[in-house]
């Protein structure tokens, strides 16, 4: 007999914001009791002299992310939304990422935690998703290129990025065997762009920032489920 049961699907839920926005999204996070919660710092790729002249003060950044089951994931959406209100200048983004798999533990916390939340909710609520899809693209390069990256993906039709600190972490016996050097410290930029868009924007950053240039740059994509603040 065939299993029909429908299985659960899981997101990761993403928020780029300020700060001080960022705050606010982690004690909504914590209300709601979201199992699984990460915390980055980062920065706009807008300059400090622009950011300025248009009076929004400091480029700090702030991403949280947090592994959601999808009708959970869809509800914080919403919440996002209307208590940051993601609808205004300079406040935020937030989206889900579709994932494939994740380790036991975590998934027994995802389940527990949409059996908690549907058990109190006291009926349906309702969300915004957006009818427009979106990918998210990710560029890894050595430290000092973002702005590069950025120059590439503008002119390629990207509106704009935000930019991670991090480091490698390598395979030492096989760079000693194939001679090679690769920096420890990297940067990592984030672009949202729309699906029909993306092509061009990667194209543009690996010609100009790809492994043959002193980048060293890495460029993937992924799909975004929904997104809120565009």
């Amino acid at each position: 007999m065939e299993n029909n049961e429908k299985k659960p699907s899981y997101q990761l839920l993403v928020l780029i914001a300020t700060p001080k926005l960022a705050d606010k999204a982690a004690e909504l996070f914590c209300r709601n009791s979201l199992p699984v919660q990460y915390r980055l710092n980062a920065e706009g790729t807008a300059s400090n002299e622009i950011m300025d002249m248009l009076g929004f003060g400091s480029i700090d950044k702030c991403i949280l992310a947090s592994m959601v089951e999808k009708p959970l994931g869809q509800k914080m959406l919403g919440k996002l939304h209307s208590e940051l209100r993601l609808d205004t200048v300079n406040s935020g983004i937030a989206f889900t990422i579709p994932l494939t798999g994740a380790s036991n533990l975590i998934l027994r916390m995802l389940t527990q935690t949409a059996e908690n939340t549907a058990g109190s909710a006291g009926g349906k609520e309702r969300y915004i998703m957006t009818d427009i899809k979106y990918s998210l693209i990710t560029a890894v390069v050595n430290r000092g290129f973002s702005g590069d990256v950025m120059k590439a993906a503008k002119e390629a039709g990207a509106g704009g990025g935000t930019v991670m600190h991090s480091r490698s972490i390598v395979n030492e016996e096989a760079l000693g065997f194939n001679e090679l050097s690769v920096p420890d410290e990297k940067e990592i930029v984030l672009i949202i762009a729309e699906a029909e868009s993306k092509m061009a924007i990667m194209r543009a950053i690996s010609e100009n920032c790809g492994m043959a240039s002193e980048a060293k740059g890495l460029v993937v994509s992924l799909p975004i489920d929904s997104v809120m603040g565009i």
